[in-house]
């Protein structure tokens, strides 16, 4: 492995697709997974709605490690890290095509996670220590938008391969893309290294634990388990917590600063992220599910169904810097935030009767308003951050977003179970417990608006304006 951070014109040139093929790789991979989901429940012999635990390892895991990426980078130099985390991943792939238990299928893809968690922002931190300011976003925009192809194509083709082959092959498909990726790293990407601060160990054994516990909690409703087991584990969780922060006061290095939450504006989106996305995480696992549990859509026929979803999502990204000048942050994330957990509960009114066209208008306006949503809620969280605290505000988000997407699938599981048995108040009907699911989850996002009548007109400012220059 090269060992020098000389960088030569090629490896100018091919930094940005080599990051271009992490990002498409894990965003595929999240997106093809779901629509197969139903199908991998029956091989393993799995209900179709306890199969949630494959989505929630593998983002939970995502959430674990991303703050160790960073230290194992300046450590070991970005090579290094980015190869062998690109090689963990396609190993997790190929463990996942061969697992026949959910069990293992669960543990393969905490594997597959351990190398998700390095490799995207190894190879993002990689094009800010070797791009020049001037240059940086053309390279970051270069090495995104392949990515954006991924939840387009993601739903159909897991479909598709689930019905002409067999839900295997949504993992073996990495595979050559893997080994691809390894042999770019090796040749084209410098081994970058940075200043080595103590990794606050002990720090992350807390959080780490704290974040278990806590969607254990949730997971452990889910599987009829509910009572002194998941208050035992909630209540752990929060105990941890406060023994972090205890700890991150009294240390020199802590693994996330607590002076971050000094500053409102980020206090405001973090807070905004986890509660908002609790409702709109579920989305992405439910759908699939009611297309193919409820309706008896066909997996190929369902992935189609949710490309509109990915399309309206890739169409905002072109409106969302006018949309955000022209009405400001506050008023933006207010407004679009309410309009979110409407479109949630519009879901509820779905079903087998409803004309495709329909379903697809709405899940277009879906992705729409939820494109919006994301971008708005990450910029404004990271607005008024500035030197040290950028790296830690930018990491300890990305954390935020996959427990987000941990304790959201979580809690729609937790619904859709609930709901579904014969002994609630609710008749046994999967029709009922997707619908009132839906509604619940909707209310919740709707509600989670109030959060951000915290915010002031004037902030958010400096990014519109940075932005018109």
């Amino acid at each position: 492995m090269t060992n020098s951070t000389e960088i030569t014109p090629v490896m100018y040139r091919m930094m940005p697709w080599i990051a271009a093929m992490a990002f498409f790789m894990q965003t595929l991979d999240t997106s093809i997974l779901n629509t197969a989901l139903p199908s991998m429940a029956v091989y393993l012999n799995e209900s179709p709605l306890n199969m949630q635990s494959a989505v929630i390892s593998y983002a939970l895991t995502l959430a674990l490690f991303i703050p160790v990426s960073g230290f194992l980078a300046d450590r070991f130099g970005t090579q290094r890290v980015f190869t062998f985390s690109v090689f963990l991943f396609t190993l997790g792939s190929l463990f996942c095509a061969l697992s026949n238990t959910l069990f293992m299928l669960d543990v393969s893809r905490v594997v597959q996670g351990v190398g998700g968690a390095m490799m995207m922002p190894v190879s993002r931190l990689t094009l800010i220590k070797s791009f020049k300011r001037s240059e940086f976003l053309a390279a970051l925009n270069a090495s995104t938008m392949p990515g954006l192809i991924g939840p387009v194509v993601g739903p159909v083709l897991g479909g598709y391969l689930v019905e002409v082959a067999t839900w295997h092959w949504i993992f073996l498909i990495n595979i050559p893309i893997g080994i691809i990726g390894i042999i770019m790293g090796i040749k084209y990407m410098p081994n970058i290294k940075g200043n080595i601060k103590p990794f606050d160990g002990l720090g992350f054994g807390f959080i780490a634990l704290c974040v278990i516990s806590l969607t254990l909690s949730l997971e452990f409703i889910s599987e009829g388990l509910a009572g002194r087991y998941s208050l035992m584990l909630f209540a752990a969780g929060m105990i941890l917590l406060g023994l972090y922060i205890y700890r991150a006061k009294r240390i020199e290095y802590p693994l996330f600063p607590l002076g971050l939450f000094s500053i409102r504006t980020f206090r405001i989106g973090i807070i905004g992220n986890l509660v908002s996305r609790l409702g709109i995480s579920a989305i992405p696992l439910l759908i699939p599910l009611l297309l193919q549990v409820a309706f008896s859509y066909s997996s190929t026929y369902s992935g189609l169904i949710l490309m509109p979803m990915a399309i309206a999502s890739l169409t905002m990204k072109t409106l969302v810097q006018p949309i955000l000048r022209r009405f400001g942050y506050r008023r933006v994330l207010l407004v679009n935030t309410m309009l979110v957990g409407l479109m949630i509960m519009s879901l509820s009114q779905l079903t087998q009767q409803t004309p495709i066209i329909v379903i697809c208008g709405i899940l277009f306006c879906v992705g729409f308003v939820n494109s919006l949503q994301f971008t708005s809620m990450n910029s404004i969280t990271l607005a008024d951050l500035e030197g040290e605290n950028t790296s830690s505000g930018n990491s300890l988000m990305a954390v935020n977003q996959q427990l987000a997407i941990s304790f959201g699938v979580a809690f729609g599981a937790v619904l859709i179970t609930l709901l579904s048995e014969p002994s609630t108040v609710i008749p046994h009907n999967v029709d009922s417990a997707f619908e009132i699911s839906f509604i619940i989850l909707g209310l919740v996002t709707f509600f989670s608006s109030i959060i951000f009548t915290r915010l002031t007109p004037k902030d958010g400012q400096n990014l519109t304006i940075r932005n018109r220059s």
